[in-house]
């Protein structure tokens, strides 16, 4: 395994940015200083580019197994390295769905053979498969996904005794999609009776409410009081959300944790006329208001992750009117170019966004030697040239998809160098076919 000298970055780590060399040899950072001298390492002067941990992605959705057409662990890995994001976590709703041992381990074996990235998979609950669920080993396994609105599939989980038990019987983190059902059939039935199957896409927000998200989210967060659950709640959407989470305590000690998304975070409702349903997510896009609010939320710490949520659908799906198009888009790609955007606008710092989508992750996850540049961690590592602009346009993404719905935007910077366990997996739009992530592992 070859071995690097990356010197004269500007390092960012546990909250404050220096300018120093990191050395990598056998797959993790072997020191950090201010001045390493180069021996038989690969050297690479990065003057004047960031240099932070690899993103790590709590909420993505490859769509391997049954809906390659869509995606594949492959496709979408390559584009999250391409992206600075170095670790995944992927959602059950596959076909067929992770919902017993035996399914998730196929998973884990697709991923093993192709997944660029280092990766974990969540078993999915349903109404009727407790034992299957206790048996997830917390050792290895992200953890539990419930859909507590029929996001996607028949995977809702609506039976409030199954509910409680579940939260009551695992020590696993439970990771949630909060959106009440009856909420939203209501509000269809009534848009319907209005539009008939013409509901216009800028109506999402209104009939995926405010209210859907809020009652399903407070309802979730007060049984995991009740029940001493360890929650994690998935693509927060509207300013209401954010006052049920806590900053008063230090993350370490928190028993419910949140999540906002990059689509969350840069569009609102006013971008459904020019971008359509190409911005259809669950839970939906919703106000100005509401983006400014998780951005608050965000930084004052209620709020303790920044994730994707990808779900790359194929052009000619999402082209479909309001009812028939799927919701969900493909951001690994282009995630981290869009915060660093914010970066350079001073919406966030650095620092932030490296606390947020790097280490934080790590610590709620209880992911082991994965999140900071720190000496005998693994080197999932990125390097940003900030003064690097790139243009998103259909000849340079990379999801299998083949769009994007940051199409047209300029970003100020580009994502020069991705590390994967020490191994240079994404050089200036050059990869590494040979070599293969890792299956992450867990300190529980």
């Amino acid at each position: 395994m070859n071995s690097y000298l990356i010197k004269n970055a500007t390092i960012v780590n546990e909250g404050s940015s220096f300018v120093g060399d990191v050395l990598i040899e056998n797959g993790v950072i072997k020191k950090v200083d201010s001045f390493i001298t180069p021996s038989s390492n690969t050297v690479i002067d990065a003057s004047g580019k960031y240099l932070i941990p690899g993103l790590i992605d709590d909420q993505v959705h490859f769509r391997e197994p049954g809906l390659t057409h869509k995606a594949t662990i492959g496709s979408e890995s390559r584009a999250a390295v391409a992206g600075g994001i170095t670790t995944f976590i992927e959602m059950p709703n596959t076909v067929p769905q992770a919902t017993n041992q035996q399914l998730l381990q196929d998973k884990f074996n697709i991923a093993e053979k192709t997944s660029y990235a280092n990766y974990s998979f969540m078993f999915g609950g349903t109404n009727d498969n407790l034992e299957e669920l206790l048996k997830t080993d917390p050792k290895t396994v992200a953890g539990i996904k419930l859909f507590l609105g029929s996001s996607t599939g028949n995977m809702l989980v609506d039976n409030l005794e199954v509910l409680e038990k579940i939260f009551s019987s695992t020590k696993l983190i439970i990771s949630v999609h909060c959106e009440d059902e009856e909420t939203i059939k209501k509000n269809t039935a009534d848009h319907k009776a209005l539009y008939g199957e013409h509901i216009p896409i800028e109506l999402h927000p209104v009939i995926r409410s405010e209210e859907a998200c809020y009652l399903s989210s407070s309802r979730a967060i007060a049984l995991a009081k009740k029940t001493g659950a360890r929650l994690h709640v998935f693509h927060l959407s509207t300013a209401k959300e954010t006052a049920l989470f806590r900053n008063d305590i230090p993350l370490e000690e928190k028993q419910i944790t949140s999540e906002v998304c990059v689509h969350h975070l840069w569009f609102s409702d006013e971008d459904y006329k020019e971008k359509g349903t190409h911005i259809k997510w669950n839970p939906a896009v919703k106000t100005a208001a509401d983006r400014e609010g998780l951005w608050t939320a965000l930084l004052d710490d209620r709020l303790d992750i920044i994730a994707t949520d990808h779900a790359p659908h194929t052009l000619e799906e999402k082209s479909n009117s309001y009812l028939k198009a799927p919701s969900g888009g493909p951001l690994v790609q282009h995630a981290l170019l869009a915060l660093l955007e914010k970066v350079s606008e001073k919406v966030i710092t650095i620092e932030k966004l490296v606390e947020k989508a790097c280490h934080n992750p790590a610590i709620i996850f209880q992911i082991e030697n994965r999140g900071f540049i720190k000496e005998g961690y693994y080197a999932d590592l990125v390097l940003i040239d900030p003064k690097a602009p790139q243009t998103v346009c259909k000849e340079n993404i990379l999801y299998k998809c083949g769009w994007s719905p940051f199409e047209g935007t300029t970003f100020s910077s580009s994502v020069t160098h991705t590390f994967v366990n020490g191994v240079l997996m994404y050089h200036k739009g050059t990869f590494n076919d040979d070599v293969k992530g890792k299956r992450i592992t867990f300190n529980r």
